[in-house]
């Protein structure tokens, strides 16, 4: 029965999650939005140590949790994004360089509902782990 909750319960949590950054981002198209969610956690997942990019992932509701995992490849050696510039790019990059959308701004939102739906300790340890030129993402 756990397995059937958790199956019906996968949709409205992700909804939850698009409601959320949508309104922090005030933007109006939902497809946008989610686009912007994964490529920020991808970007997020790739900057830290494949341990703490585990942990981070398993706190992710479990639909959201796929997809954040989504074409990862824990062995590979990535070039990891340790600068705000590079990390920025990716985010820009992601969302095909749309003039009109500000990837910092993407980046402080995801991070705030990061912050906001990731138990406290799970938080302090991705935080801890993540490169400090990306720290200032983190709310205060």
């Amino acid at each position: 029965m756990t397995n059937i909750y958790n199956l019906e319960k996968a949709v409205p949590d992700v909804e939850a999650w698009l409601t959320d950054l949508k309104q922090r981002l005030q933007w109006r198209d939902r497809e946008k939005v989610y686009l912007a969610l994964i490529v920020t956690l991808h970007a997020l997942r790739d900057s830290l140590p494949r341990d703490e990019a585990v942990y981070l992932g398993a706190q992710l509701p479990v639909l959201l949790r796929g997809l954040y995992y989504e074409g990862w490849h824990p062995s590979a050696r990535i070039a990891r994004a340790k600068s705000r510039s590079a990390f920025v790019e990716r985010i820009q990059e992601g969302l095909h360089r749309d003039p009109g959308i500000d990837a910092e701004k993407v980046a402080d939102a995801v991070f705030s509902l990061l912050a906001e739906r990731v138990p406290a300790a799970e938080l302090e340890e991705a935080k801890a782990a993540t490169p400090s030129a990306l720290r200032m993402f983190w709310p205060s």
